[in-house]
């Protein structure tokens, strides 16, 4: 980082605090470079006893909050443990407190040094983790505390029941794009699934299916809580919980759990609140999609439009079984990959050739694909083929022209393409001289005039959606021909912000 840049910084961070605090001034704090953030659930009652329920640790981050939690915290020495745990209970008694609360910490992992950071008087967001390896509802500790009834348990009793019961992590499961630098999202839940819940399973959720993620608030949808005799077993029920949690209507940072469970840093516990950036590459390494997902999803919209008596109009440009598009049982479909490797259009081809039988051709960049004889049901969003070898059931979800697949544990996003004879009907092209809003949200700050030359990835606009703030950046080389909105906007998402002269 260069002092220009830190300055930006240090003016976004100001601003952060003097729109949500009316306080801009900043704290300049010992720099340790592999920081872990360990925090102690403490409660304290009215008759001078304070216990500690165990740490957590919450290093992975990103934008410096908490995405996963775990307790006990991973090669930790026993003797820093119990060290915490004394700190955490020896505040407690310093302040007289009474109820509960966490203090924090930050965790040197290269001197095995940790420094007191703060102490929230309240449970966290996390909490669940230390339930789970107390046994214990600590919300009900809260009430019996509260009405001045003594701690249920001593310190002793809690150190036991910490040793027996294993492990325990939570995921937050988040309204927001990784691959857009984790930037929030809001919209409705089109299509929810979440995973079974059992004696190691849990979920604690404020949404449904069919509900709204508001940007007006934390974009948390719900939290995932797994348990196991040991860290190792704790984190594969969680990537096989991740893997049958479903959501359609917005983005979520599901994948991107999934990715850290098979981290292998992550399994060997060498973590600290720098993780995501230290391991970026792998994190963020793009997978290839089987040729069989883009026949399982033209199979599966086939198949849905055949068991309808849609009219032309309302089927839209992509038809029906009734349409320009049908010739004797055959139609094709155009994909955009919006998830994979890189971006492909292919182009697959459905004959049927009897009932629930089809063969189906997969072509495209490098692909070049023919299955005979494919038989497939469907039922509901549900759909099974019997592939060559292979069967593969999938769950669709289409939502307008996007289609969500999840299969093998997977999800995968594609985008329905116009019919090429639909788009030159329609005299479509497609606009690239403007920026648009990615999310609903406020503007703070234009960072650029009209008229002005911008490189590519140069600031445009400073927005704030919820209680963050995101610089959007030119997405090409270009002049600013209109800067669209204020500061002090309010915009919808797809919101033109920013218009650039056209180039011929």
């Amino acid at each position: 980082m260069n002092e220009a840049e830190f300055l930006d910084k240090l003016e976004s961070a100001k601003s952060e605090g003097r729109n949500s605090f009316g306080d801009d001034e900043m704290l300049v704090e010992k720099y340790i470079t592999t920081p872990r953030h360990i925090e102690v659930q403490v409660f304290a009652d009215k008759h001078g006893n304070a216990v500690a329920l165990g740490e957590r640790d919450c290093s992975l981050q990103r934008r410096h909050q908490k995405i996963l939690e775990e307790a006990p915290a991973p090669n930790l020495p026993e003797e820093i443990r119990q060290d915490l745990w004394e700190k955490a209970r020896a505040a407690a008694l310093a302040v007289g407190y009474e109820g509960a609360g966490t203090v924090e910490f930050i965790f040197d992992n290269d001197s095995n040094q940790f420094f007191f950071m703060e102490m929230n008087t309240r449970l966290q967001v996390e909490h669940p983790v230390t339930e789970v390896v107390t046994g214990e509802d600590l919300v009900s500790w809260q009430f019996k505390v509260a009405a001045g009834e003594p701690l249920p348990l001593t310190q002793e009793d809690i150190s036991k029941r910490i040793s027996e019961r294993g492990w325990a992590i939570e995921a937050r499961i988040y309204a927001e794009n990784p691959d857009q630098d984790f930037m929030p999202d809001s919209g409705k839940l089109t299509h929810l699934r979440t995973p079974q819940i059992t004696d190691n399973v849990r979920i604690d959720a404020g949404f449904v299916e069919g509900d709204t993620i508001s940007s007006n608030y934390d974009g948390m949808i719900a939290k995932l809580i797994v348990s196991g005799a040991t860290r190792e077993i704790a984190i594969q029920r969680m990537y096989s919980a991740l893997q049958d949690y479903e959501v359609v209507g917005l983005s979520t940072n599901i994948e991107f759990l999934k990715k850290i469970c098979l981290s292998p840093g992550f399994a060997a516990g060498d973590v600290e609140t720098g993780y995501i950036k230290k391991h970026h590459d792998e994190l963020f390494e793009k997978e290839a999609v089987e040729n069989t997902s883009f026949a399982q999803a033209a199979l599966a919209l086939f198949t849905k439009d055949a068991t309808k008596s849609e009219s032309l109009a309302k089927a839209g440009p992509h038809g029906n079984e009734a349409d320009l598009t049908t010739i004797l049982g055959e139609r094709q479909f155009r994909f955009s990959l919006l998830s994979g490797s890189e971006p492909i259009d292919v182009t697959v081809t459905i004959k049927q050739t009897s009932r629930n039988i089809f063969d189906v051709s997969v072509g495209g960049p490098g692909i070049q694909e023919l299955y005979s004889n494919v038989a497939c049901e469907l039922i509901e969003s549900s759909v099974t083929s019997f592939f060559p070898h292979t069967r593969v059931k999938s769950t669709v979800v289409r939502d307008g022209d996007n289609i969500t697949m999840f299969q093998k544990g997977k999800m995968i996003k594609l985008k329905l393409a116009q019919p090429l004879w639909y788009e030159k009907a329609l005299g479509i092209k497609d606009v690239a001289n403007s920026v648009l809003a990615p999310m609903p949200c406020k503007i703070l700050k234009n960072e650029v005039n009209e008229g002005d030359i911008v490189e590519k990835d140069a600031a445009l606009v400073v927005i704030e959606s919820m209680k963050m703030e995101t610089i959007i950046r030119s997405p090409q080389r270009g002049t600013v021909a209109k800067l669209v909105h204020k500061p002090g906007d309010i915009c919808k998402a797809g919101t033109v912000l920013v218009l650039f002269e056209e180039t011929e």
